[in-house]
């Protein structure tokens, strides 16, 4: 049986979400984050080498990596159903943002993080993430006026990864989307979801998502 460990406010919700869009059957573990530091607690730590979140276990298989973990259920048992084939128009948008979103948006974003955390004296490197991060909501922002979801017409793996980015990944740092309104828009849409709701209520119960 498939199982997803989930750690409160992580990455992990977007497994949970995957899991309910596909409507598959699995076991579902949460675990709070520390008091003390935020961080995921030992037990958590101890599921992977690398001892962060996402993590899933299928028999005697311990996964970890969003995409990998997304790409390997989308397979295995959802028969690739948020998956697009190289035939399909939408093929190649499906696949940037699938990528983009841990190679560059969350990459940008926890740079920002971790300078803003950090005594720099130098500016040049806050500039140029700032430059990158701007860059990337602009794309975003882009590609939402001319397509329904990132991947074209119909929701794909690329949504189950960014949507992570655009809504509870703002939570560790300020910003609004007062100059996105296409991702806005899109975010509702995405929150009128059933699966969504289902999957933030199991994730995050008691919490409103950060959909605005």
């Amino acid at each position: 049986m498939l199982t997803v460990h989930h750690l409160g406010i992580s990455q992990s919700e977007r497994i949970v979400w995957l899991c309910e869009e596909l409507g598959i059957e699995y076991d579902y573990k949460r675990y709070n984050r520390r008091e003390d530091n935020r961080l995921a607690p030992d037990e958590y730590k101890a599921l992977h080498p690398m001892g962060i979140a996402p993590v899933i276990q299928d028999g005697d298989l311990v996964l970890g990596e969003s995409g990998a973990i997304c790409e390997y259920i989308d397979r295995k048992y959802g028969g690739g159903k948020l998956s697009l084939t190289p035939d399909h128009a939408d093929f190649a948008d499906h696949l940037f943002w699938l990528h983009f979103t841990n190679g560059t948006f969350m990459t940008n974003g926890m740079m920002q993080l971790m300078l803003s955390m950090a005594d720099a004296k130098n500016p040049m490197p806050a500039g140029f993430v700032a430059e990158r991060t701007s860059k990337a909501w602009q794309m975003v922002e882009a590609r939402l006026g001319e397509a329904e979801f990132f991947g074209g017409s119909q929701l794909t793996l690329a949504d189950i990864m960014m949507v992570y980015c655009l809504t509870t990944a703002r939570m560790f740092r300020e910003g609004t989307l007062d100059e996105y309104p296409n991702t806005a828009a899109y975010l509702q849409r995405i929150g009128a979801r059933e699966a969504y709701q289902r999957a933030w209520e199991k994730a995050e119960p008691g919490t409103p998502p950060n959909l605005t």
